[in-house]
């Protein structure tokens, strides 16, 4: 069964007040109570943070509907078939914005980031095998402005966490 994450966007409270003044100590606690069960019912969230279970529902639907989090199902690769997978610095030249969406179109890139340092993205590629990897990589390849590429796969992960925000 699919494990149930709250994503929380991280916010910094100098560059966005909107988004900072919803995070009050009340809020911080549902989003930690989600993320350790996206699926834990209201009322025991309410009971949990000391609001009624009407007020969760609006508090919830306040931080979705602003953007600040959104609860998902998050499957494990392995478990679905796909076997490799791997991180990929891009390099580029042109509007680096119009190809990092051009990237984002390709249904086997989990992830972009526009970057500063050695490359201008990073993108995470979760593919069936190393042969399904390879033509990915050269899907990213033929995208026009991109120079460059270097694959880190994956050999065994460690740690991933949704739990920041809270």
């Amino acid at each position: 069964m699919p494990q149930q994450v709250v994503r929380t966007t991280r916010v910094h409270p100098h560059l966005d007040n909107a988004h900072h003044a919803l995070l009050d100590d009340v809020a911080k606690q549902i989003i930690e109570q989600l993320q350790e069960d996206g699926r834990r019912p209201y009322a025991t969230i309410g009971r949990a943070v000391g609001l009624s279970e009407a007020a969760v529902r609006q508090r919830v639907q306040r931080l979705i509907d602003a953007g600040v989090m959104q609860i998902v199902a998050v499957t494990d690769p392995l478990q679905l078939g796909l076997g490799r997978q791997a991180m990929v610095g891009v390099k580029t030249s042109g509007n680096l914005e119009l190809i990092a969406d051009q990237l984002s179109l390709i249904d086997e890139i989990d992830y972009v980031v526009i970057t500063g340092g050695s490359f201008d993205l990073l993108l995470e590629v979760v593919a069936r095998n190393d042969d399904h990897l390879l033509e990915v990589i050269q899907e990213v390849r033929a995208v026009e402005g991109v120079n460059g590429t270097e694959v880190f796969v994956y050999l065994k992960l460690r740690k991933q966490t949704y739990s920041w925000g809270a």
